[in-house]
């Protein structure tokens, strides 16, 4: 589910980027995806740790 969520927002990103978004735009996107991308490492992080 994340992983679905991430690629979408990157290829959001990365379009916004090459149509030549306002940077706010862009950086508000790319704040969502930073976000997103943490919460992929955390919870991949608590099945590795505690998942045994």
């Amino acid at each position: 589910m994340l992983d679905d969520e991430i690629c979408k927002l990157r290829d959001k990103l990365n379009k916004s980027i090459e149509d030549g978004e306002d940077y706010s735009v862009i950086y508000q996107l790319s704040i969502e995806l930073d976000e997103l991308i943490a919460k992929y490492y955390a919870k991949n992080n608590k099945k590795n740790c505690c998942g045994r």
